[in-house]
């Protein structure tokens, strides 16, 4: 894979955390394909197109907050106009008023769509912790 590639996919699974973090929910959205697909450990079932999960996020503005996501171990792989990004996705927020920390494997799924590099699937859900057994 191109350095350039490997870079630009990384910076866009950055930024696109950056705007989660901040809950810029439009400027997350465009960088969605309309018919993007995610799956999290709040909804814990799939949501399908992009308006479904502006839809879902915007519910998240009223009842999310102080977002702080990091990813560590991360790869890229691509093949022509597909990059894959996977990464263990460490996450603190606050929901409904409760502190919520999460640790995840993390997988996204970008189409490049002319010059772009659009976020198609978007899968993170946490491993059951293994420590209350």
């Amino acid at each position: 894979m191109p350095e350039q590639t490997a870079v630009a996919l990384q910076a866009e699974t950055e930024r696109l955390l950056r705007l989660l973090d901040a809950m810029e929910l439009e400027s997350l959205s465009a960088m969605l394909t309309e018919d993007a697909q995610s799956v999290d450990e709040i909804t814990r079932q799939w949501t399908r197109g992009r308006e479904a999960i502006d839809a879902y996020l915007e519910q998240l503005r009223d009842t999310v907050s102080d977002v702080h996501s990091r990813a560590r171990d991360l790869r890229t792989v691509s093949w022509t106009d597909t990059g894959i990004v996977t990464f263990v996705l460490e996450q603190t927020y606050m929901l409904k008023g409760a502190q919520q920390t999460l640790t995840a494997p993390t997988s996204i799924v970008f189409r490049r769509i002319r010059d772009d590099w659009k976020v198609a699937l978007i899968h993170t859900v946490p491993l059951a912790d293994d420590t209350a057994a």
